[in-house]
Order: structure tokens, then sequence, then C-alpha cells
């Protein structure tokens, strides 16, 4: 019984411990943000390779989102002869919540990962000490642009995304429910409102800070060797995976809750 207890109150404090470091380091990021120096060049960089390289599995599984997403609200939908649902809550679905989640999620197995690692191995071969030898901010110059470059491209991810996964659904309806293709464009742009849309980019802004953030503090807090970087990585995908779940129920709760 001692023992269980000791082990609860250890893990309880390293969990507090966990939260006062990302706080402080959230902390610290947002604050260097808002200050120069601005480096241009690893912001344009981490554009690329957060933004433009994650269009090809984005857009693939929207698209397949989109088709599967078709045949099961009309599988759902013939139950109560109700098939004509289909192309508008395809619409609502991916705008609202698959495009943003799924796009999320994909970016972060392929972003927050590869932003560990590579912090990773920089703090395992000590070249963050080096940029701090050099005077120059680790923070600054390691994670500020990755932030600022994943909170503007992960909301265009998302809109692309959304467009996609539409154009799925709309291609499984005419080719394979067998709509009239007129009418499933009309039915999926009338029930759509502007907010729909807005509210899923916001939240993929949101997923693009969790993503980066959660990279670069697992990475930054790497520990020595190989073990260490891919438990930095492992923990990055983990946490950002974790933290999109949850911010995307509380961010739903704020737009649609009334």
């Amino acid at each position: 019984m001692i023992g269980f207890t000791a082990y609860t109150g250890r893990m309880f404090l390293n969990l507090c411990s966990f939260i006062g470091e990302l706080a402080i380091f959230c902390i610290r990021v947002f604050t260097n943000t808002l200050t120069p120096p601005f480096f241009m060049r690893a912001f344009f960089s981490s554009v690329v390779q957060i933004g433009w390289l994650s269009l090809p599995v984005v857009g693939i599984t929207s698209f397949f989102t989109g088709g599967a997403l078709a045949l099961q609200i009309y599988a759902g939908g013939a139950r109560f002869n109700a098939e004509e649902v289909v192309p508008s809550i395809v619409a609502i679905g991916m705008v609202r919540e698959l495009g943003p989640v799924l796009g999320g999620l994909m970016v972060a197995a392929r972003v927050a990962s590869s932003i560990a690692a590579e912090i990773g191995t920089m703090k395992v071969t000590e070249q963050i000490d080096a940029l701090s030898t050099l005077s120059t901010d680790p923070i600054k110059y390691l994670v500020v642009p990755r932030l600022v470059a994943a909170f503007l491209t992960v909301p265009l991810l998302v809109g692309i995304g959304d467009s996609i996964g539409i154009l799925g659904g709309y291609v499984v309806g005419v080719t394979r429910l067998e709509f009239n293709n007129t009418i499933y464009l009309i039915n999926s742009i009338n029930y759509l409102e502007l907010w729909d849309i807005l509210s899923g980019l916001v939240k993929g802004a949101a997923f693009g800070c969790i993503i980066a953030l959660m990279g670069c503090f697992f990475g930054m807090r790497c520990e020595k060797g190989a073990r260490g970087v891919g438990q930095a990585t492992k923990s990055a995908v983990v946490s950002a995976s974790v933290l999109i779940l949850a911010a995307n129920y509380f961010l739903t709760e704020a737009f649609f809750s009334s």
C-alpha cells in the first residue's frame, strides 16, 4: 500500500512538473514570437516542410474519407428513405469535423515527429548549445519559425482537404450512388454556412500551433542518445494527437453548443 501511494504521488509530481515545463515553454515561445529578430529563411523553409510537402498525404486522406463518408451516409439514410441528405451531410461533416481533425492528425504524424527528431538530434549533438554560444536564441531560431509556419499553413491544408473530401463524396455519389451531378453540387452548397467553413479553419490554426509546440517541446527536452531521440519523437506524435482530439471537442463545444 505504501509503495502504491509513493508511486501515485511520484507520478502526480511528475505530471505537475511536466505541465509547468510546458507552460513556461509556451510563454517563452509566444513572447519571442512578437519580438525581433525574425528568421525569414527558416520560416519559409518551415512553410515548405510543413505545408507544401504535407499536401499529398492530406489530399489523399481527405478524398477517400469523403468517399467513404458518402457510402456510409447513403447506407444509413436508405433505412429511413433519406438518401438525399448525403451531399449536405458529407459537406458539413468534412468542413466541421473530419477535414480539420484528420488533416491535423496526418500533419501531426508527419510534422511533429520530424520536428522532434530534428531538434532532438540537434540537442544530442550539442548544436543547440552552439547556437546559444553564438548569441542566437534557440527558441527564436528553431521554434518560432515552425510555430508561425504551422499556424498559417495548417488552415490552408484543412481548406484544401475539405474541398478534396467533398470532391471524393461527389465522385462516389455520382459514379456509385447514381446521384445527379448538378443536384449533388447544389445540395452540397445550399446547406453549407460560412461559419461551418470558418470554424474548421480556426480549428486548423489551433491544431497547427499544437503540432509545432509539441514537436519543438519534446525535441528541446530530448535526452542524450538515439533512444532519447526516439522517445522524443514518439512523445511528440502521441501528445499532439491527443491534444488535437481534446482541443477539437472543446472548440466544437464553444462553436456549436448553442
